[in-house]
Formats: structure tokens, sequence, C-alpha cells
């Protein structure tokens, strides 16, 4: 009978029943679960483009960080796949076996554990692909500088000062805008001759690569860094292989963003925000400085570190026991229906009941990290953010107010000796 009640209850989650709030929200959590580029590309926009439209203190402000943000967002989120899926798995695996065309997409750390396999072959191809890829972190370096450039053309500002708000009479800076447009142009070029290298090396590792011991190694450091530098230091290895390789993760066979590749896209990018923020002002730069480590941190693996303590905390309280396990593991969305059934068939109780509770659980165990993200990674830091940049601008104008008022009143007075004789 618990079987067939089972069978009957099916239904429940096709039907919609679930409730409207529920049924969003393991939509959200579908998306999370099928990969790393969907969820990435929502958090991202939120944590970043919303607070910073909130807090816009300009038109050039608010339309030069929606040109960014979206930019930035759909460029590493979905980029990365297309290049490598589309373009460089074809391109340099022309001359490989059709069972090595599949392991393309196995993660180097995998294959090199397998003695069996032509790592000598497979190994340069698949760091080939993965320096085409390259030009993602590239490209997100020279947007910073696009970015300068967009707002000089249409607003005719270089000057942080101005575009921020903060000097009210918004005078136009020839010198300023001359040096920007300059160090923008020359830094997309930089850009631009880094990747042309980045083809020429991941071409000479497809075609010289199985024939060279030094390319060999040189395309094991790019894939694994980890296994290659670090064999028997575990975390340490692990770790390098998590943060620092430029190989793709497998998403069923395809191609997809990787926790390193999101790292270099990080650090790559970083240093066209500071450069990009530089040229333009000292606060510019003190605000980047302010606020990118801290959202750097959480696009790299932030929310990660939210979501495990948060999973640590339920378990250490004995919450949410049929879901988290020892191992502060949880079922993915399409596993709930089985672990339903089987509670059903251990325990008893109504199948509906105990889904929707499995469901609630699991909402809430991705949602509270997700949401604490945005609000405090998100409108915090860039509420204070934009408070702090005011503030240490008033203070300076003060500052140097003060430096010049004993001048002025010297003038003043020598002014009203002259008249008196």
């Amino acid at each position: 009978m618990k079987t067939n009640s089972i069978n009957n209850n099916l239904s429940f989650t096709n039907t919609g029943n679930i409730g409207l709030g529920l049924k969003a929200a393991s939509k959200i959590i579908a998306v999370q679960e099928s990969g790393l580029s969907n969820i990435r590309f929502i958090q991202d926009t939120a944590t970043c483009l919303a607070p910073k439209a909130v807090f816009a203190r300009s038109k050039a402000d608010l339309a030069e960080n929606a040109f960014l943000e979206i930019s930035e967002s759909i460029l590493v989120y979905y980029c990365p796949a297309i290049l490598g899926e589309k373009i460089f798995r074809k391109l340099y695996s022309k001359g490989l076996s059709d069972e090595a065309k599949k392991l393309i997409s196995t993660p180097a750390s995998d294959l090199l554990k397998n003695k069996n396999l032509n790592n000598k072959v497979l190994v340069p191809v698949k760091a080939a692909v993965a320096l085409g890829a390259f030009a993602i972190p590239l490209a997100e370096f020279a947007l910073n500088y696009i970015k300068n450039g967009m707002t000089l053309k249409l607003f005719k500002q270089g000057n942080f000062e101005n575009i921020a708000n903060l000097d009210k009479e918004n005078k136009i800076d020839k010198e300023l805008n001359a040096k920007v447009e300059k160090s923008a142009k020359k830094n997309v070029k930089r850009a631009a001759i880094t990747y042309a290298g980045c083809l020429a090396g991941g071409t000479l590792l497809a075609l010289k690569g199985k024939n060279s011991k030094f390319l060999q190694n040189v395309s094991e450091i790019i894939l694994a860094p980890g296994t290659k530098l670090f064999k028997n230091k575990e975390k340490t290895k692990n770790f390098f292989n998590k943060f620092a390789s430029l190989d793709y993760a497998d998403n069923n066979g395809k191609l997809a963003l990787s926790r390193g590749q999101l790292t270099s896209c990080v650090l790559v990018g970083g240093t066209g925000y500071f450069g990009s923020s530089a040229d333009r002002g000292k606060q510019n730069f003190l605000e980047t400085l302010f606020r990118f480590p801290l959202v750097g941190f959480y696009i790299i693996c932030g929310n990660e570190l939210l979501e495990k303590g948060f999973k640590k905390m339920l378990f250490n309280k004995g919450k949410c026991k049929e879901l988290i396990n020892k191992n502060l593991e949880v079922p993915k969305l399409k596993e709930l229906k089985s672990l339903a059934e089987k509670i059903v068939k251990e325990k008893g109780g109504d199948y509906n009941s105990i889904y929707k509770k499995l469901l609630k659980q699991k909402t809430m165990i991705a949602g509270v990290p997700l949401a604490f993200g945005i609000g405090v990674m998100g409108f915090f830091i860039a509420g204070t953010s934009v408070l702090f940049t005011k503030y240490r601008y008033n203070k300076e104008k003060a500052k140097k107010e003060a430096t010049m008022l004993p001048h002025k009143n010297m003038s003043a007075f020598l002014g009203l000796t002259e008249n008196r004789f």
C-alpha cells in the first residue's frame, strides 16, 4: 500500500501544488545545480549591478557600471564555454581519436592519474584549449579601460570626482581626459598582444606538445598545477588544482566554466580595475581598493564558504537531518523525490508533506547564504564605499581649504595695508 501511495503522489511535483514561492525557489536551485555559470550570473548581477544602480551618483556613474557589470557577467559566465566548446575544442582536437576527443572535457587532474591514457597527446591539446579561453580574463582587463573610454566619449569626463558627483563645479580637465584616453588605448592593445601570444602558445602546444617533454610539463602546470608542483601535499595540491588551474570543468561531457578560470578572471580583471581607476584619480583608486578585494573574494569562493558554514551550523544544531550528512553534503534537487519515497517506506507518512518539507529545507540551505551575500556583499559594500568616498573627498577638501586659509588671510591683510597707505 505504501508503494502505491507513493506512486499516486508522484504527480504532486508536476501539478504546481507546492505553491508559487517554493516553485520559484526550486527553479533557482535547479539553475544553481545546472553549473557554475548560470547561478554565478544571477549572483553577480544581483550582488554587483543592482546595488550600484541604487547608489548611482550620476548618469555617467550609472551608465558605466551598467555597461561594465552586464558585459563582465556575460563575458565571464558564458563566453568560456562558447570559446572552448564551439571553437578551440574542435580546432585543436582534429588529430585525436574519437575516444580522446571525448576525454577533452575530463579534468586534467583526473587524466593524469590514469597511466593507461596517452596523456602525452591529450594533455597538450587540453592546455591549448584552455589557453584559447584566456581571452576572457584579458577581455575583462580591457573592459575596464573601454569603460573609461566610453565615459569620455559620452559624457566628456575622465575625472572620477565629477563622474561621482563629488565636485559640484563639474569642470572638464582636458589634460586628465587626454591621459585617460591614452592609457585606455595602450592597455586595450596590451591585452590584444598578450592574447595573440596565448594563441601562438596554444597552437605550439597542440602541434608539438606530444613530442616535447618541456611542453608537456608546461601543459600540466597550466591544467593541474597542484598535481605537478605539490604531489606529496594533498591539501595544497587540491587547492592549486581548484583555484589556479586554467582547465575547464566537465558538465556532462561539455566544457564548462571552472573555479580556476573564474579566479583568473578576478585576478587579471582586477589589475584592469586598479589600473583604470588610478588613471581617473585618487578617489576612484581608493574606492576600488576598498571594494574590489571583498567582492573579488566573494565571487571566487565567498558564497561557497557561507553555504558550508551555514550547513555546519544546521548540522551541529540537529536541523535538516534528512538532508545534511556528516560530510555536509546535501542531495541535489532531482534526488529529493527518491529521498521522500525512502522516508515514506522506512517511517511512513504522507509523501506530499515529506517532499514539501525537504524542498523547504533545501531552499533554506541554498537561499540563506545567497540572500546574505546579496544583502551584505551587494548593498552594504556598495553603500559604504559610496559613503566612504564622499567622506574622504570632503575631508581632503576641508584640509586643502584649511591650508589655503592663512594665505587668503595674508593676502587680505596686505590688501588692507596697501589701501591704508
